[in-house]
């Protein structure tokens, strides 16, 4: 067996499957519970099926994992032959998952460092990626989380949605402010900060605001090398005309992902959501 640190994330990085398989990434699902049935991120339900069940109103909520799916998470990396374990999750502001993460990791048996990234999605994803190409180089477990940590640092997530019901219903923005985007008619400009989502900027329509959100990311990235991530729920067209003028407009463009977000994320933006994630490598 070979000894290496070993990368544990959550279904919400939304890694593609390829850079999860190269970098030997496990991710433990989340689960959405559709009316009485749970059902796990990723395997037992897909953002089309979430999109489709929440245009017809239907009854979505999400659970994290149990330590239990992380415990053996651990106990298979380390029959693997790993020395330690990074855990890195999505911001505990918005889910259990860090806590859960924790606790299976006060009886695993090697060391596990648990990581709040403060991120999710994509923006989650690429610290998971620093952090694996880091145990890639020989690094130590202390080197993968600081090379985590550095990126999650650097790294911005941007969003636009199409209402602020979904994440009033989940409990991740103020009534207030979505009360405000209602009565206004407004379209909300989002953004990720310290690890809670906040109403960046009110625009009047989806184009000017989709237009704003081009314009927020193109002068985040700068000219230095930047790996993007477009990312959407039941707007592949836009997502994909936004990621064609990035490739265009960013002149330190490195590594350009466009991709679906998964059923628990799409469970609190609702369908129509376009985000960007800008990451300075």
């Amino acid at each position: 067996m070979s000894r290496h640190v070993a990368i544990v994330t959550d279904s919400t990085a939304y890694l593609p499957q390829d850079a999860m398989e190269r970098h030997r990434i496990t991710a433990v699902p989340l689960t959405v519970v559709l009316g009485d049935r749970a059902l796990e991120e990723g395997t037992e339900i897909s953002a089309r099926s979430l999109a489709q069940a929440l245009q017809k109103r239907k009854s979505v909520t999400t659970s994290r994992p149990s330590p239990e799916m992380f415990a053996a998470a651990y106990r298979a990396a380390a029959e693997e032959g790993a020395t330690g374990i990074v855990s890195l999750h999505l911001s505990a502001e918005f889910s259990g998952t860090y806590d859960a993460a924790s606790l299976a990791a006060q009886d695993a048996a090697v060391p596990v460092r648990v990581v709040d990234s403060g991120m999710v999605a994509m923006a989650l994803g690429f610290c998971a990626l620093a952090a694996a190409e880091t145990a890639e180089g020989g690094g130590t477990l202390d080197e993968a989380v600081a090379a985590a940590e550095k990126r999650a640092d650097g790294t911005a997530a941007y969003f636009y949605v199409d209402t602020l019901d979904y994440l009033r219903r989940g409990g991740r923005i103020g009534a207030a402010q979505a009360l405000l985007g209602s009565a206004l008619a407004v379209k909300p400009l989002l953004q990720l900060d310290e690890g809670r989502i906040e109403l960046r900027e009110k625009v009047r329509t989806a184009s000017k605001a989709i237009a704003r959100l081009e314009e927020i990311v193109v002068e985040r990235a700068g000219r230095s090398p930047v790996d993007i991530a477009v990312q959407h729920l039941a707007a592949g067209e836009r997502a994909a005309a936004l990621a064609e003028r990035l490739r265009d407009r960013v002149p330190g463009l490195a590594e350009l992902y466009v991709s679906e977000v998964g059923a628990v994320i799409g469970a609190h933006t609702g369908p129509g959501l376009l985000g960007a994630v800008v990451s300075p490598r």
